[in-house]
């Protein structure tokens, strides 16, 4: 069964998420400080984390970025309503996903599984691939991780899936809205903060130029394309 981990210092509302999973068979546990949500993924194995921006202490982004020194799990956060600089923030700091308090149950449940069974499912399906080389690129999909000229590592998940979408169709122009739908499994609104930030994250990661990228390529008014010449 998948289990995850809820850090937030709303106890009442990690209880109601709590309950709410386990109706669709995902066990749960949660915390209160970022610091006890770090010492509880040192001691056990979650697929997921459901992140809290507003916390006493260390709040939702120090703790994001503690996490993604040893993880690459997925991450969903809460942020507060039309706070988009803490969306963007997140993002580019390593979440996957993000949700607006108020929110609706269902919405958050429905979110927690399609990021548990992305995650998953390429996890599933990795021994059964080959590694994807290319000029000074490799993708590891047993391993979920890229080798670059930087040396071995992981990445996390909704950044390998876009990195992934994108190699597999190389040379072929991507709109906004496939990338959107095949990453995130869901109907595209026209709010393109999360692959930017994405793309952003990647590029640091992978290029030696990020400004003039090498890999994916911005194919101005219509979305990205992976170069077919690498």
């Amino acid at each position: 069964m998948n289990k995850i981990l809820i850090i937030d210092d709303d106890r009442e509302l990690c209880a109601l998420i709590k309950r709410s999973v386990q109706t669709e068979h995902i066990e749960a546990d949660f915390c209160n400080t970022g610091k006890e949500g770090l010492q509880k993924l040192k001691e056990q194995e979650y697929q997921l984390v459901v992140l809290d921006v507003m916390m006493p202490g260390m709040d939702g982004f120090e703790t994001l970025e503690e996490i993604r020194k040893e993880n690459s799990l997925p991450i969903l956060m809460f942020t507060s309503k039309n706070d988009s600089i803490s969306k963007v923030r997140g993002l580019r700091a390593g979440a996957d996903d993000y949700l607006t308090k108020p929110f609706d149950m269902d919405e958050l449940i429905a979110r927690i599984a399609s990021l548990i069974r992305r995650y998953t499912r390429f996890n599933q399906q990795a021994g059964a691939m080959q590694k994807l080389d290319f000029d000074g690129l490799q993708i590891d999909l047993e391993n979920r991780s890229v080798t670059t000229a930087n040396g071995t590592f992981e990445l996390p998940p909704k950044e390998f899936d876009l990195l992934l979408y994108c190699a597999k169709h190389q040379g072929k122009i991507l709109t906004k809205q496939q990338i959107y739908e095949e990453v995130w499994g869901e109907e595209y609104f026209y709010d393109d903060s999360n692959i930017m930030a994405i793309i952003s994250r990647l590029r640091k990661k992978l290029e030696v130029n990020p400004s003039s990228p090498k890999y994916i390529q911005t194919v101005k008014g219509i979305g990205y394309r992976f170069n077919k010449e690498v």
